[in-house]
């Protein structure tokens, strides 16, 4: 029997049928994925630093460049010969034989929405506009297309994302399951996990409902009406009218929901991962992997003590950057240093892919009210396990940390990076809402680094 054509094939076949199949057969079949690739990784946990993390004060320090775009800081040498990290991640440095630097991603975006929904995607946006709106016909979140095509068992969340909507004026897109349907949207907890009184919104079973009786689409319903709280905490419950049979699931799954008890966790772990919202968010994702999770989302952060957008440090005098940089920068040179050694010691660092990256990076130069604006043109990022190489440093920025004169890679190419390995062809195609073809990525797995 001869191979089934691609989609794009098939749409250029009209209404008639092919191969004794018809036309909606033949789209149902064209949309399956490849031959399954073999997985470097069972999991990613994906650190997305809102707000762009500097290059310079982080993995792309330049030390002997002018005051205006040296910084606040100097550098510190690392494990690897001839490679220096900024002087105040010294945690980070040295156990950067642990994990590979991508030092040339790029792209043209140079606002937060927009940048953000490609960071997020791995997909351009139509334009580069503070204005760009959450919609139908942008595309969905990493997560959401991972459920999408390699979901988990019944039981447990494919996308856990939390603890925050991250915005800028408006929502900025790629954060949930946009025209695949609220059934692939994520199991999005807005709390804060470091609060005492955090835990997994859930329903409960009424004393008189039992779980066979949740079989019944009328008695789900029924049941989340009767919980309206819920949905303003749990997109799994916004799209239980697509896909109610996972929110059953989840109901009588208590190894999935024990994932979100941190109280389980020593109180010596929890110390290592630090009492902040992202610290403790970063131990709940390796909870979440050891739960059967796939992708989660980490999204560090909307506010830093209730200023500003993370790392979002244009400045406004001299004084305050150096002031916000003092809370970001110890923050992670604690928790993702935490996370990477917590999943070795566990044997889950070969088999998780820990993505630390944000939508862009800053200016080379200070700007003139004393911080660094948008620079989407040479930023960096940090993949650790999952395939990826130990020690390793991809491309390389110029001597102001401007442009990229070796190697090259887009958030597209992250993004098939991230599918292929979880066995996910970036190839594959998904269909919009008007039955269009399209890939899950646009770009090309980096090849450089994986091991």
């Amino acid at each position: 029997m001869p191979s089934l054509p691609s989609r794009r094939s098939v749409l250029s076949v009209g209404g008639a049928g092919l191969l004794g199949m018809s036309f909606p057969q033949l789209l149902a079949a064209a949309e399956k994925p490849k031959a399954k690739l073999k997985a470097t990784a069972k999991a990613v946990i994906f650190l997305h630093q809102w707000g762009g993390p500097g290059q310079h004060e982080t993995v792309d320090p330049k030390p002997d460049a002018p005051d205006n775009v040296r910084g606040w800081y100097g550098a510190t040498k690392t494990k690897l010969p001839g490679i220096i990290f900024g002087e105040k991640i010294p945690k980070l440095a040295a156990m950067n034989d642990k994990f590979t630097v991508i030092r040339c991603l790029q792209h043209n975006m140079k606002n937060h929405n927009s940048a953000g929904y490609y960071s997020l995607t791995g997909v351009a946006p139509p334009t580069d506009d503070q204005r760009l709106r959450d919609s139908l016909e942008l595309f969905p979140a990493y997560g959401s297309i991972v459920d999408k095509l390699a979901p988990t068992p019944k039981g447990t969340a494919t996308f856990v994302s939390y603890p925050h909507v991250i915005a800028d004026g408006s929502i900025t897109p790629g954060q949930h399951a946009s025209f695949l349907g609220k059934g692939h949207n994520p199991l999005f907890v807005n709390q804060d996990p470091s609060k005492p009184e955090f835990k997994l919104p859930e329903l409960t079973l009424p004393q008189n409902l039992s779980v066979e009786r949740l079989e019944n689409r009328r008695d789900i319903l029924k049941l989340i009406d009767e919980q309206a709280e819920l949905l303003e905490t749990s997109l799994v419950a916004q799209g239980l009218d697509e896909s109610y049979q996972k929110a059953v699931a989840m109901l009588t799954s208590p190894r999935f929901k024990q994932a979100f008890d941190l109280t389980k966790e020593t109180q010596k772990t929890r110390d290592t991962f630090g009492d902040t919202a992202y610290g403790q968010g970063c131990l709940l994702a390796r909870r979440c992997v050891e739960a059967g999770a796939k992708f989660i989302n980490v999204y560090f952060s909307r506010s830093i003590g209730g200023k500003g957008q993370g790392w979002d440090y244009h400045g406004f005098n001299k004084e305050n950057v150096p002031d916000r940089l003092k809370e970001l920068l110890p923050m992670t040179d604690q928790t993702l240093p935490a996370l990477l050694t917590d999943l070795e010691e566990r044997g889950l660092l070969d088999d998780v892919l820990v993505v630390w990256v944000g939508e862009f990076g800053r200016t080379p130069r200070i700007s003139s009210n004393g911080g660094r604006d948008h620079w989407p043109q040479c930023y960096s990022a940090i993949l650790a396990g999952g395939g990826t190489k130990k020690g390793f440093v991809y491309g390389a920025s110029d001597k102001l940390g401007a442009y990229a004169t070796t190697g090259q890679a887009r958030p597209e190419d992250l993004a098939a990076t991230m599918f292929e390995a979880l066995g996910i062809d970036s190839e594959t195609e998904i269909t919009d809402k008007l039955n269009r073809p399209l890939p899950i990525s646009r770009g090309k797995p980096i090849r450089e680094v994986m091991a």
